[in-house]
């Protein structure tokens, strides 16, 4: 067993760096920054749209941006690092969710707009982190039967939804971004993405197992400089931008406190709760722990005490960010640690508005490419905890495939909720996961009813223990330990007598 163990590492199919591994500084540094460069442009993409949706002035666009970036930073560190009963301890990046973008917009336009609007906004977040913080510290028993709610088939079917969901943001981004798409896109922006996304894939399949496991990050600088040689790529706004901006609590004024909004964004964080435990489950199976109800809880915890420090520090709702876990799985790098350090490198992003200006300056095609090979990532992660569920039931295929075609109708039938639903009810409806994710869970309850307590931790014991990578190494191995087996079973004994029981 050891044999082949050994000989898995060594082939690159299992990862040299453990979860719980403290790696050397400068590893940590390169694979910590190449989260932050994977998990940019989805962190800052949500104050730039609430942003400009409530016409806030440039000045107070780039703070919001700072104080996203810096709470960021801070959230991620509660999470992988964790304090006490707070955090997962697992590679899971914070970032601001998309599920909120729609209902904090209608938030604050029905406030008037402004910094006005970011009050009430703020006001909101603060009560639906401290509620969300206070939910995942329910008694054991209440907890397990909460998250009997969210069995494979669910967490499968939603982390599934999110890849799907995110995919059409990297190829919008690819064709140059949304202002461009009314005339059809930018050519050369496309053809950025497209060499990004081959030269991610020629390091992922001629690279040594380093190459791979910063194929991002050198994707993003190759496609940089590509477009900087030929003019696309301009860093003129970095002169203009302060060397420092600190983030201050309550900077726009006191938070508002009105019950509409609130009853609002407590819908948006049980969204958010059922994507940060599907999340879980999936790094959990990627970096290899088991993942328990008590982990999920860790990690719930840790979003509440993220969201409602944003409401103070100028942020919004904190969620496990899908897209770091299709890096996580593509790159085999296993360490909490490298989040831990994406955190340092995020919250010093959040301090140095020059610094995050330069980084701001990767054309969109080439984020757009590196985002488009994260997010089908996203989505086999949740191809891969459907695999657990068996499909060949009709009633857990109806699951999937009706959740997955409630997730498409917003994009689909673009206009339909904001011409003939409520403004308010429409802000929450027009979003893919909110769809996919609701009807996921209404749906198994239907049909299946409330699952087994810890039903992901029931389903993977059943799943073989023995990796299938090296069936010849294996064969070898097994050869060689028939050969030795009298000696084998003395040196057991041997073993075992000076063993204390356990």
């Amino acid at each position: 067993m050891a044999r082949v163990a050994a000989r898995l590492s060594e082939n690159g199919e299992q990862s040299s760096h453990p979860v719980d591994e403290v790696l050397p500084l400068p590893k940590l540094a390169l694979y910590g920054f190449q989260h932050v460069l994977a998990f940019y442009a989805g962190a800052v993409i949500v104050p730039i749209i609430v942003g400009s949706a409530l016409k806030l002035s440039p000045e107070q666009l780039v703070y919001l941006i700072n104080a996203d970036l810096f709470t960021c930073g801070i959230a991620s560190i509660i999470q992988a690092w964790g304090i006490g009963r707070v955090g997962a301890r697992l590679p899971l990046i914070q970032g601001v969710t998309f599920t909120a973008v729609s209902p904090m917009i209608a938030i604050g336009l029905g406030a008037g707009g402004g910094t006005a609007a970011l009050l009430v906004i703020y006001g909101a977040v603060i009560t639906a982190g401290i509620a969300t913080f206070a939910f995942a510290w329910l008694p054991p028993g209440a907890f397990r039967m909460v998250m009997r709610l969210f069995p494979p088939v669910v967490t499968g079917t939603v982390i599934t939804v999110l890849g799907i969901v995110l995919i059409p943001v990297g190829l919008r981004d690819a064709v140059g971004g949304v202002p461009t798409l009314a005339d059809g896109g930018v050519p050369t922006q496309l053809a950025y993405a497209g060499g990004t996304m081959a030269f991610i894939l020629v390091l992922m399949k001629f690279g040594g197992q380093f190459l791979r496991s910063i194929s991002i990050l050198i994707g993003l600088v190759a496609g940089t400089a590509a477009a900087f040689a030929f003019g696309d790529a301009k860093f003129g706004d970095v002169s203009k931008s302060d060397w420092i901006g600190i983030t201050t609590p309550f900077h726009f004024g006191a938070p508002k406190f009105e019950w509409f909004p609130i009853v609002l964004m407590l819908i948006v964080m049980l969204i958010t709760m059922v994507e940060t435990t599907g999340d879980t489950y999936a790094v959990g199976d990627i970096v290899g722990k088991e993942v328990d109800s008590e982990t999920v809880a860790r990690a719930l915890r840790a979003d509440g005490a993220a969201t409602a420090l944003g409401g103070v520090l100028n942020s919004f709702p904190y969620v496990a960010f899908a897209e770091n876990v299709g890096l996580v799985r593509m790159t085999k790098v296993k360490s909490r640690f490298v989040v831990v350090a994406a955190g340092v490198f995020m919250i010093i992003l959040g301090m140095l508005p020059k610094a995050a200006a330069i980084v701001a300056s990767v054309p969109p095609g080439v984020l757009g490419g590196a985002a488009t090979v994260m997010f089908g990532m996203v989505a086999l992660a949740g191809i891969q905890t459907l695999a657990k569920v068996d499909l060949k039931e009709e009633k857990n295929a109806l699951i999937v495939g009706v959740s997955l075609a409630f997730a498409l109708f917003p994009s689909t039938a673009t206009n339909f909720f904001p011409k003939h639903v409520d403004p308010d009810l429409a802000s929450l409806l027009d979003s893919g996961v909110t769809l996919g994710a609701t009807a996921a869970i209404v749906l198994n309850l239907v049909f299946n009813g409330l699952g087994k307590d810890d039903a992901h931790g029931v389903v993977k014991t059943e799943l073989p223990a023995q990796p299938v990578a090296a069936p010849a190494a294996a064969e070898k191995a097994g050869a060689e330990k028939a050969d030795d087996a009298p000696k084998a079973g003395g040196e057991a004994k041997a073993e075992d007598a000076g063993t204390p029981a356990s």
